[in-house]
């Protein structure tokens, strides 16, 4: 008589169950979608790329902080971050560190909160705590840049707009918003790569400063390499948010309700709301870093 092993089949039933998305998750991925064809026509057409130009320069605030970010961990100064360079360009200024960890860091780093993003964005109540994650990047960068105006600018349009997007449907507009900051971030890096590092070789970038210093393969070869993770990230945050993330629609408005709720709502408590708290906190920053 053959042995049937019920608990693997009950494990790849459930696996391809939860890989599967329900029409809450269906919509979302049509969304991501069409985000990326949208950015994909704005970032390349001329003129039209000055609509998404705001957050073409988040997500390159996302690859200087990461830059500065895996210097502190190696024990680097940073000095400085600015994010006015030419053609959207940075810089991160910082001395000592292991420059072979921070030099990839950049684009491996902002991948990384690209896909979390992504995932963050199949939920509601996720997608709140995606926007606490990011006050503090902003609140990190705002220290770093406080001598680049346009920084400050940036971070604090973008720091209304989702004060602002947590205001409408609950929250649920927040979850779009976060959701395109998602795959702005990591089409940032997978086209930034092929353009600096693939296409045409740029000696001041990333992957030819990485290269001089590893002297194991040319800068095109780490810039492959590099894509290939960016790309594997990308998808890792869409498989993650359906895996993770079943709830539909109408319970996601429920749960969202009840935790950091919008002021005024049935499920609000007594007392400053967090995105208020939120846009309390940076302006206080900024008129202690300006007087």
């Amino acid at each position: 008589m053959p042995f049937h092993d019920d608990q693997h089949y009950l494990y790849s039933r459930d696996a391809a169950s939860d890989l599967t998305p329900n029409a809450t998750q269906r919509v979302t991925l049509i969304v991501a979608g069409c985000y990326v064809i949208a950015i994909a026509i704005l970032w390349h057409v001329p003129f039209l790329s000055w609509i998404i130009y705001p957050f073409k320069l988040l997500t390159v605030g996302f690859h200087e902080m990461s830059h500065a970010i895996a210097g502190m961990l190696t024990c680097a100064t940073i000095h400085s971050i600015e994010l006015d360079r030419p053609d959207e360009g940075g810089e991160t200024r910082m001395s000592g560190g292991i420059p072979w960890i921070s030099l990839p860091a950049g684009y491996l780093g902002s991948s990384l909160i690209g896909a979390c993003l992504i995932a963050c964005g199949f939920d509601t109540n996720a997608s709140k705590v995606a926007s606490l994650a990011l006050a503090v990047f902003f609140l990190f960068t705002l220290w770093w840049a406080r001598r680049n105006w346009l920084s400050w600018v940036l971070i604090l349009g973008m720091s209304g707009l989702i004060v602002l997007f947590w205001f409408v449907s609950g929250g649920e507009a927040l979850r779009y918003f976060i959701l395109f900051i998602g795959v702005m971030s990591d089409l940032y890096v997978i086209w930034d790569v092929i353009d600096d590092t693939i296409e045409r070789k740029v000696n001041s970038s990333d992957a030819s400063a990485f290269a001089r210093i590893c002297g194991c393969f040319p800068s095109q070869v780490w810039g492959v390499i590099w894509l290939i993770i960016a790309i594997t990230f990308f998808g890792a945050g869409v498989l993650v948010g359906i895996v993770a993330f079943k709830e539909s629609a109408a319970q996601q408005k429920i749960d969202a309700s009840h935790f950091l709720p919008v002021p005024g709502s049935s499920g609000a408590i007594p007392g400053a709301s967090v995105p208020t708290f939120l846009l309390v906190c940076v302006t206080t920053l900024v008129w202690s870093l300006l007087v």
